[in-house]
């Protein structure tokens, strides 16, 4: 089996997805072929200067402008309209890459590289199944596109979202965020502290996501004034000028703090946390899902992490932690609560899907097969429009 996994580097979460998946097919499949190919990158490093930096910066500096842009997208299509056109043009600069690579199915997790090949599929440029993996816990949009086979959504309201838009429920798979292996397994907490040097007290974990954007600073600081006796794990991810800011910060705090860059630990360090705090991005989210961890929200970028934030505290699996408020008070809310905190800890169960990855492992096989038995009876590629891979939906 060859399958070609399509994202875009507005995030890290985008790549994790795919590379989770990709995951579990390799040891399914010996031999397996697969690539994660980064693809505003891969057309142009100029144009994914412009694109994903633009991006990037608008997000760091001026949120509220990008969170204005996001809303126009949303209620009108002029804006959604805007960026499939440009996806479109790009979507030529593909074709001789898929076409050499030859996959049975494609796998995209960002909404740029599907409005692509949506563009390549109603053009009969190319017939291969091509799969979209939303990772928010939201609709928008950009993901409302033709020739695309099948939909993999976090959460049936997204699903119900997509529908009233007018997309066809039969392509739309409500098995989740995909998650790495890892999360799944769930290790010894005291043999946690020992070997990373913490102290067997009430942990707190915070990300700013894989670029460390957001009140990320100010956060760190309430948490080092903070009177309750804390321990805090602090992750810079791949900002290295903030990794050397919370360190400078954490300088004669009587806090026990550790302070970590990038790391591909993160399952343990949730293994031997309390609570994350953290941005609302839906990898990280799915993560803390799964390890039944209490999540407080800060600084979601307006827009889908906005929405992602009001889905999370409107099903009570987080609490939000408003710019200058009190973290105390919070504190007190939520970790002197045994209720709310039991709440918590139950709707991340509930809402958890722990095997995400195997099931869109499963779909991807599923439209793979019938592909293949397709072409031996007709030699003609395409999936018939009434589509619908077994049971899963």
């Amino acid at each position: 089996m060859k399958v070609l996994f399509l994202s875009a580097s507005t995030g890290g979460g985008h790549a994790k997805a795919a590379e989770a998946v990709m995951e579990v097919l390799k040891i399914r499949h010996t031999g397996f072929n697969g690539q994660v190919v980064d693809t505003l990158k891969h057309i142009s490093p100029i144009i994914d200067r412009l694109v994903v930096g633009t991006y990037l910066k608008t997000v760091k500096n001026t949120p509220r402008i990008y969170g204005k842009f996001y809303k126009l997208s949303e209620t009108g299509e002029n804006i959604s309209d805007i960026t499939k056109t440009f996806n479109k043009l790009m979507a030529v600069k593909l074709v001789a890459f898929i076409n050499e690579y030859a996959p049975s199915v494609i796998v995209c997790t960002h909404t740029f590289p599907l409005q692509m090949l949506s563009s390549l599929k109603q053009k009969g440029l190319i017939s291969i199944p091509v799969i979209g993996v939303v990772t928010d816990f939201v609709n928008h949009l950009f993901w409302k596109l033709d020739g695309v086979d099948a939909f993999i959504v976090a959460h049936e309201y997204i699903k119900n979202d997509m529908i009233k838009a007018g997309m066809q429920g039969e392509r739309i798979h409500t098995l989740g965020i995909p998650i790495s292996r890892t999360f799944l397994e769930k290790k010894d907490r005291f043999q946690l502290t020992q070997e990373f040097g913490l102290k067997n007290k009430p942990t707190i974990l915070i990300m700013g996501g894989s670029l460390g954007f957001g009140e990320f600073r100010d956060v760190f600081k309430s948490l080092l004034k903070c009177r309750r006796d804390i321990q805090v794990i602090a992750v810079a991810g791949q900002n290295i000028k903030l990794e050397k800011e919370l360190k400078v910060i954490a300088c004669g705090s009587s806090k026990d703090i550790k302070i970590l860059g990038y790391t591909n630990r993160i399952s343990d360090l949730m293994d031997v946390s309390d609570f994350i705090i953290t941005k609302p991005g839906g990898v990280t989210i799915s993560e803390a899902l799964v390890k039944k961890l209490p999540i407080l929200i800060m600084s979601p970028i307006p827009g889908q992490e906005e929405r992602n934030a009001r889905f999370l505290t409107n099903t009570g699996v987080a609490a939000h932690i408003f710019r200058n408020e009190d973290l105390e008070s919070l504190f007190c809310q939520v970790l002197d609560n045994p209720l709310r905190l039991r709440h918590m800890r139950e709707m991340a169960e509930y809402l958890a899907k722990p095997n995400a990855s195997e099931a869109i492992a499963d779909l991807i096989e599923s439209i793979s097969d019938q592909r293949n038995i397709l072409l031996a009876k007709t030699g003609f590629p395409s999936l018939p429009l009434s589509f619908k891979p077994s049971s899963l939906t």
